[in-house]
């Protein structure tokens, strides 16, 4: 007859075998279907001090980029042209340069392709459009004049081709700009100041027929900023440009044109506007 002891260990044995018996199937310790997605990491510019622009087409502050993936925050608005003048497809910052021409409306990926980085034939292309994008928004020789002075606060641009007489010269018709400017001295006044004494200052006289001539958005836009934009309106002061500290409600940093020429006059002033006058 078996001992207590013999017996309590069987039952101890059997009672195991019982339980390894409900257990499921071996199971792997490592888990190889569990789909994950991969991390997501963007390329972003690092020529500004304060602004960043990735490769999703999104623009925000250095401070407020994601530390892992190094992506701006998706709250902001994507492929934004906040103060580009897309008619010369031409910014006055080069972040939003890159996101403006990163809409894919506005560049093809396919014509990226085929453009060489550099002229000779053994040039290398473009590896997508955010390596176009970041490069040709850079400053080039077609943006400045006189060595290191910029043809016009847009001189940022993405456009396909660079066109130097398009950076300097802006179309306002089917006659030359220059042409019916000649002898002109286009000065920008200070805030506050009528086009008189902007031209007094210089020992000149204001030229009131060639008012007309700067009185149109590209020319504005070729002298100013206009980073709200450039709207038609009725004032003795334009055209003219709205300064950054004006109140809300006159539209800070627009340029403004006048609806009617035979209005214009020399004399005119604003106390929240910069004059843009013709001088002689």
């Amino acid at each position: 007859m078996a001992s207590p002891r013999l017996l309590s260990l069987r039952r101890i044995f059997l009672a195991a075998v019982a339980f390894s018996v409900c257990l499921p199937s071996s199971v792997s310790a490592i888990r190889k279907d569990i789909g994950l997605d991969a991390p997501i990491m963007c390329r972003r510019t690092v020529q500004g001090r304060h602004l960043i622009s990735d490769d999703n087409g999104y623009v925000c502050s250095a401070l407020s980029i994601d530390p892992w993936s190094r992506c701006c925050p998706r709250t902001g608005e994507r492929f934004s042209c906040q103060g580009c003048n897309l008619d010369l497809q031409c910014c006055n910052s080069y972040e939003y340069c890159v996101s403006c021409c990163l809409n894919p409306a506005r560049t093809k990926e396919g014509d990226v392709q085929k453009l060489k980085v550099a002229k000779p034939v053994t040039a290398g292309t473009y590896t997508d459009i955010f390596d176009f994008c970041m490069g040709r928004c850079r400053h080039s020789s077609a943006s400045v004049v006189h060595e290191n002075a910029y043809a016009s606060d847009f001189h940022h641009c993405f456009m396909m081709q660079q066109n130097s007489s398009r950076s300097t010269e802006l179309n306002c018709g089917s006659r030359d700009c220059n042409s019916r400017l000649a002898g002109i001295n286009v000065l920008l006044g200070r805030q506050g100041e009528s086009c008189t004494s902007v031209c007094g200052a210089k020992g000149q006289s204001c030229v009131p027929s060639k008012l007309s001539e700067l009185n149109k958005c590209e020319i504005l836009q070729k002298y100013m900023r206009c980073k709200s934009g450039c709207f038609p309106s009725l004032g003795p002061d334009q055209p003219a440009e709205v300064v950054d500290e004006a109140p809300t409600n006159l539209n800070p940093g627009a340029c403004l044109y006048m609806q009617m020429d035979e209005r214009l006059t020399c004399d005119g002033s604003h106390q929240h506007t910069r004059r843009l006058c013709p001088c002689a």
